[in-house]
């Protein structure tokens, strides 16, 4: 779910970052589904999502949360993350936040044939609200939880988490940034592969 990360990681190709973006929407084999430079960013969203999951910065960011989050903890730190890079986006890109959010949101209109179902959906509502850009502001992350929270088939308690990123920002802040240099590495390393991935 965290949307701004994935764009990020996903370079500089419009294509790659259309399928960066949906694929949190997409399950199962690729195939033939998508264009090729499609299926080449859903292909690095899933192998970037693996390198997260095992990483132990991301792992440390998780155990930071209280039980009471279950699985949720992972999607809360997906939110924070994708917070903590619109908040510092200015060191990690030349271009200014508001410009590359708006290139984005064009993009999605652009492919909107394309996208899955579930992203034809949600896009509308990230282009009215400029989702990407109020990331940098931790009431949006409040809101982004709960939107997330209605989605579950167990209730839990997500927008609360924006309590502890105000008692442990610092922690949770070093944990994010030690992950975007090694995460930065790895999709570099991926997309300079340039997998054609069939059946992924």
């Amino acid at each position: 779910m965290n949307y701004l990360v994935h764009l990020y990681l996903s370079g500089p190709d419009p294509e790659h970052q259309i399928g960066g973006l949906m694929g949190d929407f997409v399950k199962g084999p690729l195939a033939d589904r998508y264009p090729v430079r499609i299926r080449q960013g859903l292909h690095l969203h899933r192998r970037i999502d693996s390198f997260a999951h095992d990483h132990p910065d991301t792992r440390s960011s998780r155990q930071r949360l209280p039980d009471r989050y279950g699985h949720g903890r992972g999607i809360i730190i997906d939110i924070f993350y994708d917070h903590f890079l619109a908040s510092a986006w200015s060191a990690y890109s030349v271009e200014p936040l508001p410009v590359y959010a708006a290139r984005i949101y064009q993009l999605l209109q652009t492919y909107h044939n394309q996208l899955p179902a579930a992203l034809r959906v949600v896009a509308p509502h990230m282009i009215a609200h400029n989702w990407l850009v109020s990331y940098q502001h931790r009431q949006a992350v409040g809101r982004a939880l709960q939107r997330l929270a209605q989605r579950l088939s167990r209730p839990l308690p997500l927008a609360e988490a924006v309590g502890d990123l105000a008692r442990q920002e610092d922690d949770f802040l070093g944990d994010f940034h030690r992950f975007m240099a090694s995460a930065r590495r790895f999709a570099k390393r991926e997309i300079n592969a340039v997998p054609t991935p069939a059946g992924a």
